[in-house]
């Protein structure tokens, strides 16, 4: 349990210094929300919460960001309010393919 607060005080550390001024540029920001058993969930909030492109990216930014970061950090998952369904078909849009 320490270990995990450790571990958020330091996703902390990454988010201020190499995310939340990338996700600023686009009016955005990011919310941590717990960090349990090495996997750390975020929410997006500002211009940057709700838009299916919007979440892929920053999701990517966050999850290549942290786990570079913190080796001992299994995964970093956004929650979003968006559907599962909405999130596969912009995924499929931003490979090319037809959703």
């Amino acid at each position: 349990m320490s270990n995990d607060r450790e571990t958020l005080a330091r996703i902390e550390e990454v988010l201020e210094r190499d995310i939340r001024p990338v996700l600023a540029l686009h009016g955005g920001n990011i919310r941590s929300l717990s960090c349990e058993d090495g996997v750390y969930h975020f929410q997006l909030t500002g211009q940057c919460a709700g838009c299916p492109s919007a979440d892929l990216t920053s999701e990517e930014l966050v999850r290549s960001t942290l786990l570079e970061a913190l080796p001992q950090l299994k995964d970093a998952v956004l929650t979003s309010n968006v559907s599962r369904e909405l999130l596969d078909q912009a995924r499929a849009i931003l490979r090319g393919e037809l959703p």
